[in-house]
């Protein structure tokens, strides 16, 4: 089993657009979790050597790849890293054996037909040696592109949206194969996704990306239950924010725009805003604290919930709307356009 650390931390400007990317993994599958265009790929293509940072270091198991001071850039061959392009990027005039071949480096013709054909048994292939990619299903076109990385016994497996080239089904599907195959792996990988619940699903520990800057490397778990900042929160499928300041009394808090007090179990601290996820909110019992008085403005059937935009009663007239997600078999009890809503105090976000 390999034993591989991977530590980042670099810079590149391009244009109005500026990279810091910092983080550190080991014998884990790291997820890069962002929005389109906040430098996920850039950062993955920086580690492989396609792009090069302005500044900074990338270290893979104690072996240097890039160092702006010490002027040290190793070239992809160089890195022993495989990459998993969006696209998969196979040869379309070439088969499948051929393009598996083709990643082989440093064997005779013979060695390279015996290694993939190996990598084609061990990726469950067998049968389509000879189709070339356009005779390919996605998920077979992910398997060739997977076992070409896999031929040279890579130090370091990144990863960029493998699952966006294909459909729901054929996703879970994947998800699965790939998951077996970074456990035999056993080294590190590095996954780009813009899906929380990719992440959440396959990865152990995550670094969210907001418009090019890095944020702390947290437990995947921690991200949804306790996230840190607004960039996370919006990442992790946070729906409700507002701005907030000390109620006076101890963990009081007030939001301004909404004109209400909560109770919440910690103290403000440095934050700014506070965060409530939609289906921690809920219909208000009686003894429940956090009331909240609102007007129902739109409910919107989901297929499996409703998902109700309410408007907090006494609010500024450009406050935001509160987004509550709640079973179909709730709202019909309901079926009321005023509502008394409430939040745990324990399930308030607060945000940086």
């Amino acid at each position: 089993m390999y034993s591989m650390s991977l530590s980042v931390n670099i810079r590149k400007s391009l244009g109005n657009f500026r990279l810091d990317a910092a983080f550190e993994a080991e014998n884990e599958t790291l997820g890069l979790l962002g929005a389109s265009g906040c430098g996920k790929s850039m950062t993955l293509k920086c580690i492989a050597g396609i792009e090069k940072p302005d500044e900074g270091r990338i270290v893979l198991d104690g072996r240097v790849l890039f160092d702006s001071d010490s002027r040290i850039n190793l070239t992809p061959q160089q890195r022993h890293v495989g990459y998993l392009f969006q696209q998969y990027a196979l040869f379309p005039n070439m088969t499948v054996a051929q393009n598996i071949a083709a990643g082989i480096r440093g064997k005779d013709r013979g060695q390279k037909r015996e290694i993939a054909a190996a990598k084609i048994r061990a990726l469950q292939l067998e049968g389509m040696q000879d189709h070339r990619p356009h005779e390919l299903s996605g998920g077979q076109q992910q398997r060739v592109a997977l076992a070409r990385i896999l031929v040279n016994d890579p130090a370091l497996i990144l990863l960029d949206e493998p699952f966006s080239a294909l459909d729901s089904y054929l996703r879970w599907q994947m998800e699965m194969e790939l998951a077996d195959t970074l456990k035999a792996f056993g080294g590190t990988s590095v996954l780009v996704s813009h899906d929380r619940d990719e992440i959440y699903r396959n990865c152990s520990r995550v670094c969210v990306i907001d418009n090019g800057r890095s944020e702390p490397v947290t437990d995947v778990k921690t991200l949804f239950s306790n996230p840190v900042t607004m960039s996370a929160a919006r990442l992790s499928g946070c729906k409700n924010y507002a701005r907030v300041t000390s109620g006076g009394a101890l963990n009081t808090l007030f939001i301004p725009a909404w004109n209400i007090l909560l109770s919440c179990p910690h103290p403000l601290g440095e934050s700014q805003y506070i965060g409530i996820r939609a289906h921690y909110l809920h219909a208000a019992a009686e003894g429940d604290v956090n009331r909240i008085p609102a007007v129902v403005l739109h409910a919107t059937e989901n297929v499996f919930s409703m998902i109700l935009m309410l408007r907090v009663e006494g609010a500024d007239e450009d406050a935001p709307l509160l987004r509550m997600e709640l079973p179909k078999e709730e709202w019909r009890r309901i079926q009321s356009g005023r509502l008394i809503i409430s939040i745990a105090p324990e399930d308030i976000l607060l945000l940086k």
